[in-house]
C-alpha cells in the first residue's frame, strides 16, 4: 500500500471515529471561550455535520469551498445568536438529524450542486447547529468569548476536512470518502 493511502486511511479515521465525542453531555462548566470551543468537538451530531459538509466541500465543490465555508461560519452564527436570545428553531434537533443524514449523502455521492443551492443547504446546516450552540450555551458563560471559541474550532474543523476532501478527491481511495459519507 502506498504512504498517501495510508496517510489518508488513517487521517479518515481518525476523523470519523471520534471516540470521546458524545452528543450533548451537558458538561460545559469550562466558562466562555473553551465552552464555546469544545462544544462542536463534544457534540458528536455537530461534529459529524461539520466534517461531513467540510469533506464535500472540499472533494466536490472544490473552486468555492471557502465561499461556502464562510457562510457556513456566517450562519452558525447567526444561529448561534438567534438561539443565544432564547429563539429556538422549531423542529431544531429534527433539523440537526436531518443536516447529517443530507450532509452524509452529499458526501456519499459527492454531489455536484449549483452554487447556489450548495449555499442554501449549507446555511440551513450551519442555522440549525448554530441555534443549538447558543441554545446549549451555559448561563455563565460570556457569550462573545462563548461564540468566538465556537466559530474558530468550527472554522479549524471545516478547514481540516476541507483539505482532507480536496486531497482524497480523485485519488483511488476515493471510495473510502463516499464511506465516510454513508457512515
Amino acid at each position: 500500500m502506498k504512504r498517501r493511502t495510508i496517510r489518508i486511511t488513517v487521517a479518515l479515521t481518525g476523523l470519523m471515529a471520534s471516540g470521546m465525542a458524545t452528543a450533548h453531555t451537558g458538561s460545559h462548566e469550562l466558562g466562555g471561550f473553551l465552552s464555546g470551543a469544545t462544544h462542536p468537538l463534544l457534540g458528536f451530531d455537530h461534529l459529524a455535520v461539520i466534517l461531513a459538509v467540510a469533506l464535500w466541500l472540499g472533494a466536490a465543490v472544490r473552486r468555492n469551498a471557502l465561499l461556502l465555508m464562510s457562510v457556513f461560519l456566517l450562519c452558525m452564527a447567526a444561529g448561534a445568536l438567534l438561539g443565544g436570545l432564547g429563539l429556538a428553531m422549531p423542529g431544531m434537533e429534527s433539523g440537526i438529524a436531518a443536516s447529517l443524514l443530507l450532509a452524509g449523502l452529499l458526501v456519499a455521492t459527492l454531489a455536484r450542486l449549483p452554487v447556489a443551492a450548495s449555499a442554501a443547504l449549507v446555511a440551513a446546516f450551519a442555522l440549525f447547529n448554530g441555534t443549538a450552540h447558543g441554545v446549549e450555551m451555559p448561563a455563565t458563560a460570556a457569550p462573545l468569548l462563548y461564540g468566538l471559541g465556537m466559530l474558530l474550532t468550527t472554522a479549524a474543523l471545516l478547514a481540516a476536512g476541507i483539505g482532507l476532501g480536496r486531497l482524497v478527491a480523485g485519488v483511488r481511495v476515493e471510495w473510502l470518502l463516499r464511506a465516510a459519507g454513508i457512515a
